[in-house]
């Protein structure tokens, strides 16, 4: 089964999505640079901070805690190192921490040497420059997992729907570069099961297929910010994770469709580029 991420600062959402059996609880302290890359998307940009480590790692109890930094910067007058900032995931308690947006393996081993086994690392690979220098990146020791952003590589290689790198091959080539380096990794996020322009089970299947072992859930799977009603959302996450695993455990036993689901993600991205 994939393990499943998602995104929220509020120790009472976190505590829900725990219990509903999601994998590991996000908390996404990325900022710098984010807003100019993604302007106009409808992305999260979160902001979170130490504080919201703090909070959400009292209330946990089963699920992991992934922290992603900023990406690898130096000292100025709004915010300390990226030593500073890593020193303090750390002792706030995260399980895992990301590092995204990187292009070079000097940022990569920069990060690495501050983490210094203290906790788990896993490297987001988002710009076309870090795909490229992918080798030598992921030769570095100390790197957990790896994982692939599709929201800001899509942006990078200018295209107009991030979907269309799995519908082009290039999820599939850096996929089979990390698998032939013995890594775990995924991709990307998903939305409820039945929702989504490119629907979730296709997604799903395009995982199983390419050998992920993680994913997010998106925004959409479950938007907190828009329904205040704790029941509500609560029967959201254990339907929507039920329904997740029942579909993932028919997929896993029933390999011979991939390559016709490969086929209709190509069709519904060309469909989805054309309106």
């Amino acid at each position: 089964m994939l393990k499943l991420f998602y995104i929220t600062n509020q120790p009472e959402i976190a505590k829900i999505a725990e219990d509903a059996g999601v994998d590991r609880i996000f908390i996404d302290m990325e900022y710098i640079g984010k807003s100019a890359r993604q302007g106009g998307m409808d992305t999260v940009q979160c902001h979170h901070t130490v504080e919201d480590i703090h909070a959400v790692r009292s209330v946990l109890t089963k699920s992991e805690l992934l922290v992603r930094c900023n990406p690898v910067h130096d000292a100025t007058a709004d915010y300390g190192s990226t030593e500073e900032e890593i020193n303090s995931i750390v002792e706030a308690g995260a399980d895992i921490i990301m590092l995204p947006y990187f292009k070079a393996a000097e940022e990569v081993s920069r990060f690495l040497k501050a983490v210094n086994g203290r906790c788990r690392t896993i490297l987001l690979f988002e710009t076309p420059d870090s795909v490229a220098n992918l080798d030598e990146i992921t030769a570095l020791p100390g790197i957990d997992e790896v994982f692939v952003g599709l929201n800001d590589l899509s942006l990078g290689y200018g295209k107009k729907f991030m979907f269309e790198l799995l519908s082009d091959g290039t999820v599939e080539q850096i996929c089979l570069k990390f698998r032939l380096k013995g890594l775990t990794y995924g991709f990307g996020g998903i939305a409820a099961i039945g929702t989504g322009m490119l629907p979730a089970e296709a997604i799903l299947k395009e995982h199983y297929r390419l050998g992920s072992s993680m994913v997010i859930l998106s925004r959409s799977f479950c938007n907190y910010l828009i329904i205040h009603d704790m029941d509500v959302i609560r029967e959201k996450f254990m339907t929507g994770l039920r329904i997740i695993r029942a579909f993932e455990s028919e997929i896993s036993s029933h390999s011979n469709y991939f390559t016709t689901n490969c086929q209709f993600v190509q069709q519904c991205v060309s469909s989805i580029l054309s309106r």
